[in-house]
């Protein structure tokens, strides 16, 4: 899952080495931090935030298997 994630970001900024992803798990949910160059942000989010909506849904039917919910969270 975070193979995907990573590829889809990168596939968005110039900066591809300054994509980090984080990840923290519990019981119940997945949290991922992604963290980009400053001036890369507003291409991962996108115009009123679609782009990062749309990432996010990729990433919930991914895990609809595990049963458990996905947060994505963009930081610059």
């Amino acid at each position: 899952m975070e193979n995907l994630l990573k590829f889809l970001v990168e596939s968005l900024v110039e900066n591809k080495t300054a994509v980090e992803i984080s990840k923290d798990e519990d019981d119940k949910a997945i949290t991922y931090r992604v963290k980009v160059a400053e001036g890369d942000i507003g291409k991962v989010i996108g115009k009123n935030g679609k782009t990062a909506n749309s990432i996010r849904t990729i990433m919930k039917s991914v895990t609809a298997k595990l049963h458990k919910k996905i947060f994505v969270k963009f930081e610059d």
